[in-house]
């Protein structure tokens, strides 16, 4: 049975991925660093009716609450709810007690061959850091450390507290790998 996603009735719009990236490099060409902050609070602001939005489809399908969903089926809705809402599959992981991964090799909002040095979704991260933390005891700041964008086979996002965030984003920009200052924080 199919259960597509009304977006007027899900307060969201349609927008094309070639929209969301000439946004992106009109605001990093106009506002330079700053942009990223912009991006991720703007995906911030939508994280919450993202989050209704799952919980009605997931509704219209006679399943619990997200919260109330065991961990595998939770994985696996999330990432059809994302996939037919355009953005994407996900894939839901962990690395190691402090972290939770988000993987996609399909994301929406990346733009492969586009060079970027750095990764580029950054309206996913502020959309992850809501949502995600909707389901957490404690708010989640999320860091992108691969990206489509950025010649990567895939986008990953790591989410977790904030001190363990930061830790993370602090060693990597001293230029340790992501995965070995994840390993610092065990």
């Amino acid at each position: 049975m199919i259960h597509s996603i009304d977006l007027a009735d899900h307060r969201m719009v349609a927008m094309s991925r070639s929209t969301l990236a000439a946004l992106r490099s009109i605001l990093f060409r106009d506002a330079g660093p700053a942009a990223a902050g912009a991006l991720q609070e703007a995906g911030y602001a939508g994280g919450e009716a993202v989050y209704q939005s799952f919980r009605e489809w997931l509704r219209k399908q006679g399943k619990a609450a997200p919260e109330d969903l065991e961990v595998g089926e939770f994985q696996r809705k999330a990432s059809t709810y994302f996939r037919e809402a355009g953005w994407g599959s996900i894939t839901v992981g962990s690395m190691g007690e402090a972290l939770a991964t988000v993987d996609s090799a399909d994301w929406g909002e990346s733009e492969p061959g586009a060079n970027l040095d750095q990764p580029g979704c950054h309206i996913t991260t502020g959309l992850f850091a809501d949502f995600f933390g909707r389901l957490s005891d404690v708010p989640l700041a999320v860091l992108e450390v691969e990206c489509r964008s950025a010649g990567h086979q895939r986008c990953r996002f790591l989410l977790g507290n904030s001190d363990v965030m930061r830790f993370v984003y602090d060693e990597m920009e001293k230029g340790r790998s992501y995965t070995d200052a994840v390993a610092a924080v065990a």
